[in-house]
This record gives structure tokens, C-alpha cells and sequence, in this order.
């Protein structure tokens, strides 16, 4: 008998566990306790006990959750093992992890100057900077670039530790990337901190805020689980504001007061608000008035502002523009006149650039209280410093060929190549998964993912309560398990009750994401067949 891939999940000796046998029509199967082999080493009760147990250890850290690489990549990973036998039992050959935004671990090709910058930063001068022929290997302007980042760090060498904000050079590249950004708003590199991409900025922020378990931060609903894992963490409160799914996934300010005003009623110190622009999961890009309605709510609340904006390169919609709160800030004299505290994040990992392994992003700190500030570098310094290269792939990211310079023209036809294509695969998702009857999906206007509601019959939804799982995770394991698909449950981003879906990325490769609609399709037939 082929046995079910997901019944093959660890079983803990000599406990039963029950599990949806997905060869069997979803029925409901015991599995017997595994038999604990004769020649097993027997092990006192002395022995077993740890200092350290689930029940010893933080329990908030217990509690956490990070559906982006939870079960059901668990599974999958099981199931690319398997894959490597000749007598699996699937039906495909190779599992698509569609589950995070990891431009380049489905083939996204790294830009060539950034890495070509990269590796003479890296090399030893002699067989790099100034090597007799790096001319030949290397361009000009990169040889140019290393030499100049190299003079600005300890001893020339990258793999000294720098200045616990980041090497100073390095973050002057992020102040002239915000300003121009930002029309001229001028901008301060002891206000920068480079960070180990974005979640390490956003790690220590929320560090800093969640004081005690009365503390709350306005989290968005669906939200990126990096705020909701955080806060569960440092022991807070997490206050959900919904957007509005059939407007785009917009928000609106009745909705900011409503959550707000019901967590204070509940004695919830709500202290901070977080904004993802554009967003993670939905794809929504705000408008610029809508941001104003955000910066105001948090100068009348007198909450910081925690504004992610890590996906600012990727916005598709033609009719849609990236703003940052920044500048929509010191467009309404917030800034100026010092009503708001402002935390701003960026990565290397998103964007054009893909470079999630090089750990690159920066924090910007605005009207923040210089005390408490010495405080978050003290929490920075703790850590010494942040990787040197995402460090420098951060500044490559802000600071790039200028025109007329050897490789600008190669450096702009790359980044453009990728964007292009970026927007044709949203189309693909987004087109493909509204025409699956069941299926709605808002356009991706920007980010890398799209985030579809999915009607599943009464029957599935019965079944999952029985198995202890979330419908849509019910939904996404069998997914998995019938087409090699792996994506994230809706549930893991939170979402209104009675809704289900799942987010899936569209960076696989135009004709996998072609593929990977039709077995959207194929798979939601069968499932709903199944589930009749």
C-alpha cells in the first residue's frame, strides 16, 4: 500500500496520532503507536529530564508562530527528500516553494556589478583592487567603488567589525538615496542604523517598545508574522486593524479608531503602529492620502510609526505609486515640528536586487528622543554590528553606476529586465487565479505575492476541525502533497473569520508560474470533488 506523505510525519513513542490519510478520501485514520524496537537503549526517568523543557522554557518564545516556514514547509522539505527516491509516490518531480520572498533560491539572477563590487571588497588587494590585471577582469567604476569602501572600513578589510550603526561611508549612501528619493528631505547617517535586512531593525524597535505585557502594538490584519512572532516574543499585545480586502486591501481611519479605542478599553497600552507599504501579503499599495490619514492618526495618538517599506521597488499597478511616510510627513510639517516618532525599514532582500542570504537593510530613526536613541545603539552595539556585507550591499543598493559611468547601462538593463518580468508574473498569478471558479484574488499592485480568498466546502472545513488543523491549512497540505506546491496558509497572516486562502510568491520563473496556475486549478477541482 502507498502510504500518505502525511502520515508520515514524526510519531512521538508510544503515542497515537491521528492524521488525515489523503489517500484514504480524507477519512479520518488511528495510527497505531509505533512499537519501540527490542534493542532500543532503555533510558531512566533521571536521564531524560532536561533543565531546559518545553514547559521550563519562555514561554512566549513557545507560543511564537512563523507561518512563512512552519508546517507546511516542514512537510515540504520532507517531500523534496523523499522526491530522491525512485519509488515515490508523487505524482511531480520537484517541489515549488512559492512560501517566502527568495528572489534568487527559485532562479533569480544576482545583478553583476553589486557582486562584482562585492568580491573585490572581499578580495585581498593584491589579488583584487590591485591586482595587475583587475582592469581586465573587472570594470572601472567597480574597481573605483571597492577601492572607495575599502579605504572607509577598519584595516580595509571586511571582515573587521565597524561601527556598531553601520560603517559611516556606507550609511552616507543611504542618507543620499533617502533625500533623492524623498524630493531633498533631508536625511542623517547618525539617524541610520544598518541592519541584517530589515527584521533585525524591526526586532530592536519593537524590543524597545514592548516595555511590559500592557504594552500593544496596531498591527495590520493580514500582517507579515515577523510583527505578531516579535510581539509574542517580548511578551506584548498584538491589536489587529483589518484592510479592506474588497477596496484593494486599503485602509481607513474608522477602522484605526475602532481598534485602537477597544484595546484601550481592555487596558492595552497601545504604544506604536505598523504600516506595510507596499504589502506583505496583500500586494496593496497605499495611497499617498491614505498615508496622510495614518501619519495624523499617530500624531493625535501620540503612537511611533513603524513604516515597512521593504518592497518600495516593486510596484506593478501603472496607476499606483510608492510614497514614503517620510516624505508624506514632512510634506504635512509633522517632522519639522518634531510630532512623531518615525522608524523606516529597507532591505537588500526584496526589490530588484533578491539578495536575502547577504542579511543587508537600514533603519532610519526620525524625532526620536536622543536618549532613547542612545539606548537603541546600545542595543545595536550589543550585537556589535551588522554584517558587512549586507552592509555594502545595502549602500550598492542606494548608490549605484552613475550615467555615463562603464557599467550603468548594463546595471539599469538588468534591474529593468527583472522588474518587467516581476509584473508580468503578477499579472499571471493574479489573471489565472481569478478565472479558478471559487478564487478571488485583488490585483498585486505591488510586493511579490498575491493573497487569494478560497471557498472550501463545509465538508473540508469539518474535516480540518477534526484534525486540529486551520481549513487552509488543510487546504495547503493537500495542495502540497498533490502538485508539489508549497505556499503559506492565509491563517498564518491572520485574516477575517470564514475567510481562507493562502499567499503564494510569483518569483519562480514566468513559465513555472503558468504551471503553477493550471495546477491551482486542477488541484481546487479535485479538492472541492473530494470535499463534495
Amino acid at each position: 500500500m502507498t502510504r500518505s506523505p502525511l502520515t508520515t510525519g514524526w510519531l512521538l513513542l508510544g503515542l497515537p496520532l491521528l492524521l488525515l490519510d489523503f489517500q484514504s478520501n480524507g477519512v479520518l485514520a488511528s495510527v497505531a503507536p509505533r512499537e519501540v524496537p527490542k534493542n532500543f537503549p532503555s533510558i531512566s526517568n533521571d536521564k531524560m529530564k532536561k533543565r531546559l523543557t518545553e514547559e521550563s522554557m519562555s514561554q512566549n518564545i513557545r507560543q511564537m508562530e512563523y507561518a512563512v516556514r512552519g508546517k507546511i514547509v516542514i512537510a515540504a522539505e520532507q517531500i523534496r527528500d523523499e522526491l530522491s527516491s525512485e519509488n515515490h509516490p508523487y505524482d511531480f518531480d520537484h517541489v515549488v516553494f512559492t512560501n517566502i520572498g527568495n528572489p534568487q533560491s527559485v532562479g533569480q539572477k544576482p545583478l553583476t556589478w553589486p557582486r562584482q563590487v562585492m568580491a573585490l571588497v572581499d578580495l585581498p588587494d593584491h589579488v583584487g583592487v590591485n591586482h595587475p590585471l583587475a582592469s581586465q577582469m573587472f570594470p572601472a567604476d567597480a574597481i573605483r567603488r571597492a577601492k572607495e569602501i575599502k579605504a572607509a572600513m577598519a584595516c580595509g578589510s571586511s571582515g573587521a567589525y565597524s561601527h556598531s550603526k553601520g560603517v559611516k561611508l556606507l550609511r552616507e549612501d543611504v542618507v543620499k538615496f533617502i533625500s533623492h528619493r524623498d524630493g531633498g528631505v533631508q536625511a542623517d547617517p547618525e539617524d541610520i542604523f544598518l541592519t541584517n535586512g530589515a527584521s533585525t531593525g524591526i526586532v530592536m524597535i519593537l524590543n524597545a517598545l514592548l516595555a511590559d505585557s500592557t504594552c500593544g502594538v496596531l498591527i495590520p490584519i493580514p500582517q507579515y508574522p515577523i510583527y505578531s512572532a516579535t510581539i509574542d516574543q517580548f511578551g506584548g499585545n498584538k491589536v489587529g486593524y483589518f484592510l479592506d480586502e474588497a477596496n484593494g486591501w486599503d485602509l481607513n481611519l474608522q477602522e484605526l479608531e475602532r481598534a485602537l479605542q477597544e484595546a484601550r478599553s481592555q487596558g492595552i497600552n497601545v504604544n506604536s503602529m505598523v504600516l506595510i507599504n507596499p504589502g506583505n501579503p496583500t500586494g496593496g499599495v497605499l495611497k499617498k492620502k491614505t498615508i496622510k490619514e495614518v501619519v495624523k492618526f499617530c500624531v493625535k495618538h501620540k503612537l511611533v510609526l513603524l513604516a515597512d517599506e521593504v518592497y518600495q521597488e516593486n510596484v506593478y499597478d501603472e496607476k499606483a505609486q510608492f510614497v514614503s511616510v517620510k516624505r508624506v510627513a514632512h510634506e504635512l510639517g509633522v517632522l519639522q515640528k518634531d510630532k512623531l516618532e518615525l522608524a523606516s525599514f529597507h532591505s537588500t532582500s526584496k526589490g530588484v536586487f533578491g539578495e536575502c542570504g547577504r542579511r543587508g537593510g537600514y533603519m532610519e530613526l526620525v524625532g526620536f528622543d536622543p536618549v532613547v536613541k542612545d539606548h537603541i545603539y546600545k542595543l545595536a552595539s550589543s550585537g556589535l554590528c551588522s554584517s558587512l556585507n549586507g552592509q555594502v550591499m545595502t549602500a550598492l543598493m542606494c548608490r549605484g553606476p552613475e550615467p555615463g559611468e562603464e557599467s550603468y547601462d548594463m546595471h539599469e538593463a538588468e534591474k529593468q529586465s527583472i522588474y518587467q518580468s516581476l509584473k508580468r508574473r503578477s499579472q499571471i498569478v493574479t489573471d489565472g487565479l481569478n478565472r479558478i471558479p471559487g478564487f478571488s484574488c485583488q490585483p498585486a499592485q505591488g510586493a511579490m505575492y498575491s493573497f487569494p480568498a478560497v471557498q472550501l466546502p463545509e465538508a473540508a472545513v469539518e474535516a480540518a476541525k477534526i484534525a486540529g488543523l486551520s481549513p487552509d491549512t488543510l487546504y495547503a497540505l493537500s495542495l502540497l502533497e498533490r502538485t508539489g506546491i508549497c505556499v503559506v496558509p492565509a491563517s498564518g497572516f491572520s485574516q477575517k473569520e470564514g475567510r481562507f486562502g493562502f499567499r503564494t510568491t510569483f518569483l519562480p520563473s514566468e513559465a513555472e508560474m503558468e504551471r503553477c496556475v493550471e495546477l491551482f486549478r486542477s488541484h481546487h477541482e479535485e479538492f472541492c470533488q473530494k470535499y463534495a
